[in-house]
């Protein structure tokens, strides 16, 4: 097993970046356990979904660099999610106030974090301009003239792009792994486990959907259950038995 260095503050090495093989149908208990750590706190788990929305649709709103600053901001609110989820599993009440924690990290987790997001926006973009020739970074415009097939198709692609990258934000957030070693552990996990994974990537597709067929007000509850199942994963896969600290 391969050690990894000391992180520059001297606290001891991250102990979680080793992937194990879980079985496909933990893919579902993940989501079983997402709903748990919902019903906690369901008001303040909507409240933050409903800021990482606004974030997104009011930077996107902006002129000129509005959309590629969406990409840098809103994957940082949409942290506040897997606070909450972290705070529910130790037991504590999510706050709203979890919506700026990612702000406070480290600027080297915070690169990764929306390095990570960039993953997923540009593999939609690019299934926007290959099925249907539009542009991604025009802003609503675009993104108003899409079929719903076409809607379905960009967002599969970007759900299934997601996959490799999805534990990223867990390990610089919660255990300072560096950047370098948070993409290359979660690339590892993605190929010990990418039935389970793909599994999970159908189930937020039908959240999706539900999302969209409600004309956006699912949302308010798939964004909250993504993130905590993707926590109830980041657990699994990697066998972390305690909630982690937070701050």
């Amino acid at each position: 097993m391969n050690e990894t260095p000391p992180l520059p503050n001297g606290a001891p090495p991250p102990a979680h970046l080793h992937a194990r093989v879980v079985p496909w149908r933990h893919a579902l208990a993940w989501y079983e356990e997402a709903m748990r750590l919902f019903k906690r706190a369901p008001g303040t788990w909507v409240a933050l979904a409903i800021l990482t929305i606004v974030a997104e649709f009011a930077l996107k709103a902006a002129p000129g660099i509005g959309s590629l600053l969406s990409q840098a901001v809103t994957p940082l609110v949409a942290c506040g999610l897997i606070f909450a989820a972290a705070s529910a599993d130790r037991g504590v009440a999510p706050s709203l106030l979890h919506a700026i924690e990612a702000f406070r990290a480290p600027l080297g987790a915070i690169a990764a974090i929306v390095a990570s997001a960039l993953v997923t926006f540009a593999a939609e973009a690019f299934a926007a301009w290959w099925i249907a020739g539009a542009n991604l970074l025009a802003g609503g415009s675009a993104a108003d003239s899409l079929s719903p097939l076409a809607i379905a198709g960009i967002y599969t692609i970007g759900i299934l792009a997601s996959l490799p990258v999805m534990f990223v934000p867990l390990h610089v957030l919660f255990e300072r792994v560096p950047p370098g070693a948070a993409f290359a552990t979660s690339w590892n996990a993605f190929t010990l486990n990418t039935l389970p994974l793909l599994v999970y990537s159908a189930a937020s597709l039908v959240l999706l959907g539900f999302g969209v067929a409600t004309m956006g007000l699912g949302l308010v509850l798939a964004l909250p259950l993504w993130a905590a199942s993707s926590y109830a994963a980041w657990k699994d896969i990697f066998g972390i038995r305690d909630a982690p600290a937070q701050g």
